[in-house]
């Protein structure tokens, strides 16, 4: 297994709070390089140094820079997808400058290059009971039963080789009728509102932060041949933006919304909003151990759990507007 250095260049200030959002995508390992770490190395050093090497002085002007490492696979393909999801959303609610450039630098192979390698990794598979997932670039005859569902995520993330997708799709498949009218909160791909038309829903609204997501996601639609007068595809942020959200309007059968924890909870207040009574919410993209957490928040605006879904530390939960 070949890995790439990721470098994510940030602020003093955000260091802390970028590392927490790291570990809620699954990332456990990273190092960090910061500039104020070596000043109060300098200021408070304990002993006699005859020298420092210049080397080491070089790095009183560093950039603040956090370090993860992706495996040169779809599962690292995915990931890279969500810390670029992640950086969008901190750089639109960021203000104050407190993260500083969040940009991403890949060592050892272009960005252009790594994101296509990965597509050897990609193979056809079946999710539940009923999808059939295919890569656009490979030919598979599907399985009797089930319904083959076109995904070519480009740069944006949803294969639906992530746990986190594999879980929602699971638990909304039992959920959709021809009567249903669904919402995907964070779109990515469009893998989760496409799969849903595809088992039958009559109408979706979808929407992500990312502008090439929504675009992403339309060309997919595309390729899977559903009807344009069916569905919505727009980019915004629900939670700043009012009239996307008058745009998106009420009474949904279905939302799913597979981002992570902090802006699950972000949203918990405007889920009812969405949604007639005895609707259904399907949240993933929650690590294990802050499902508790999220789903307490939920809980509190009027909702009441059906089913929890977990799978190698990430987890997935039903739950319907009581």
């Amino acid at each position: 297994m070949n890995w790439t250095k990721v470098d994510i260049f940030t602020a003093t200030e955000g260091i802390d709070m970028l590392c927490t959002y790291l570990m809620e995508l699954g990332i456990r390992g990273f190092s960090i390089q910061d500039p104020e770490d070596f000043n109060e190395f300098l200021e408070n050093k304990d002993g006699k140094w005859d020298y420092i090497e210049e080397d080491l002085l070089g790095l009183k002007e560093c950039e603040s820079c956090v370090t993860v490492y992706l495996p040169e696979d779809a599962q690292g393909a995915e990931t890279m997808q969500m810390i670029k999801e992640l950086l969008a959303r901190l750089k639109a609610s960021d203000s104050e400058n407190i993260y500083g450039r969040l940009e991403i630098q890949l060592s050892g192979i272009c960005e252009e290059d790594w994101a296509n390698n990965w597509k050897q990794y990609f193979k056809p598979f079946c999710v539940g009971e009923k999808l059939y997932i295919k890569p656009s670039w490979e030919d598979a005859d599907c399985p009797e039963g089930r319904t083959v569902l076109e995904i070519d995520p480009a740069s944006s993330f949803g294969t639906g080789q992530h746990h986190t997708t594999r879980l929602c799709l699971e638990l909304m498949e039992n959920e959709v009728d021809n009567n249903t009218n669904l919402l995907d909160l964070g779109c990515g791909s469009g893998i989760l509102f496409i799969g849903g038309m595809l088992l039958g829903a009559e109408r979706a609204f979808a929407v992500d932060i990312e502008e090439n997501a929504s675009r992403i996601a339309m060309e997919n639609a595309e390729k899977n041949n559903l009807s344009p007068e069916k569905y919505t595809v727009r980019c915004g942020n629900i939670l700043t933006d009012e009239s996307l959200v008058d745009e998106i309007g009420t009474g949904y059968d279905l939302i799913c919304a597979n981002i992570v924890a902090d802006v699950l909870k972000a949203m918990a207040p405007v889920f009812p909003g969405f949604l007639k009574d005895k609707g259904i919410l399907i949240i993933s993209g929650i690590i294990s151990e802050r499902r508790d957490e999220v789903v307490d928040k939920v809980k509190q605006y009027g909702f009441k759990v059906l089913d929890v879904r977990e799978k190698e530390g990430w987890a997935a939960v039903k739950l319907i507007k009581a």
